[in-house]
């Protein structure tokens, strides 16, 4: 879409997929197979517009800004989208009362309490994506005046050969899968951290905040880690490699601190927010490290072209595990160890990398 339409249109097109989508989830109708559909309506629209947005980030600061600050935008553009989940980890829990803490559930006024509390979230993010949707319409330009960059202004590959590059690069599918195994992995377990950690003794609020906590930390990381790769350009791949390896030890403490019977290890509020939040903090920053060498990888590729794979590719990973959890939903240590395996699994491939810097290379030596 970027490539095809530009920025502005791409991002007025994906806005107003998001209003549409929130709109239709506010609809009062009192008939639940209407209302239930009209949900699930809201939610594919709003699904369709969220590639998009994922896959923004590099494309955006290729555009706007020059080699010295594009991993630093690119951090900003892409974890700013990922303040928006660590809200739901918050919003969820202290505006709608958890079910199973709610006395009387059956009652009528608990179920009708809880139902005005799911309205009013629903309601507050339709006032949120329209108050986007206006700012983008009011002014949101396309590119700037002049580029800032000599790949910025440079020619790009069509779609066919953008996609034929992608699947004959070798090196671009070791870090597709280095990228996607873990992030989708992490999707799918914080998307339901709530049930994971319920058998332990852990609250939904606790599940809220150690959310909250692990994807602000990342994003702080995140940008830090952005900022000095772009002080000390071609060292993407030593940054991955520290970001991955705190990962994989971060994941396998929390593992093995839920066994308790079997290694046991201290169970604690302490060490269940530590591993949680260190796991969180090292993969979320990595989303953006991870971007930047897509593209420098695969350049003259357009950026929303091989963002959009990888990003599809951690949707297939995340809807796989997914399934299996709904027939295997009664013990999660599976799901567990799948942490630590795919953060290990995504070292090695990272260790086996090759790097090259083809984007930057054009900047530099071009300029000179």
């Amino acid at each position: 879409c970027f490539f095809i339409l530009g920025l502005r249109v791409t991002v007025l097109l994906t806005s107003s997929l998001m209003v549409l989508g929130a709109g239709l989830r506010c609809v009062p109708v009192s008939d639940l197979e209407i209302r239930k559909k009209l949900i699930h309506g809201g939610q594919l629209l709003n699904g369709l517009a969220g590639p998009t947005v994922m896959n923004a980030a590099p494309f955006l600061s290729t555009t706007w800004f020059s080699p010295d600050e594009r991993a630093t935008a690119t951090a900003i553009a892409s974890l700013l989208n990922y303040l928006g989940s660590a809200g739901a980890f918050l919003v969820g829990p202290l505006v709608v009362p958890p079910p199973n803490g709610t006395a009387h559930l059956a009652s009528h006024s608990n179920t009708q309490h809880i139902k005005d509390r799911i309205e009013a979230v629903l309601y507050a993010e339709f006032g949120m994506v329209s108050l986007i949707f206006s700012a983008a319409l009011a002014y949101f330009p396309s590119r700037p005046p002049f580029p800032p960059s000599v790949a910025a202004a440079s020619q790009r590959l069509s779609y066919r050969r953008s996609f034929c590059r992608l699947l004959s690069n070798f090196r671009f599918l070791m870090i597709a899968l280095a990228y996607a195994i873990p992030l989708g992995v992490f999707s799918g377990w914080s998307g339901v951290l709530d049930l994971i950690l319920t058998p332990i003794h852990v609250s939904q609020v606790d599940a809220g905040w150690i959310g909250f906590w692990s994807i602000v930390g990342g994003c702080v990381v995140g940008i830090a880690m952005a900022r000095f790769a772009d002080f000390i350009r071609g060292m993407l791949k030593f940054i991955l490699l520290l970001l991955l390896s705190g990962a994989t030890l971060a994941s396998t403490w929390f593992t093995l601190t839920c066994l308790t019977t079997v290694t046991h290890l201290p169970l604690t509020t302490a060490t269940l927010y530590t591993s949680c939040i260190l796991l969180g903090i090292f993969l979320n920053s990595s989303v953006p490290i991870f971007f930047e060498l897509f593209v420098e990888t695969v350049y003259p590729v357009p950026e929303g072209i091989s963002c959009g794979v990888v990003t599809f590719l951690s949707n297939v990973f995340m809807g796989v595990l997914l399934f299996f959890l709904t027939f295997y939903h009664t013990e999660f240590s599976w799901f567990n160890w799948c942490l630590p395996g795919s953060c290990l699994l995504s070292l090695l491939l990272i260790l086996c990398f090759r790097e090259s810097y083809d984007r930057l290379y054009l900047d530099v030596v071009v300029s000179v």
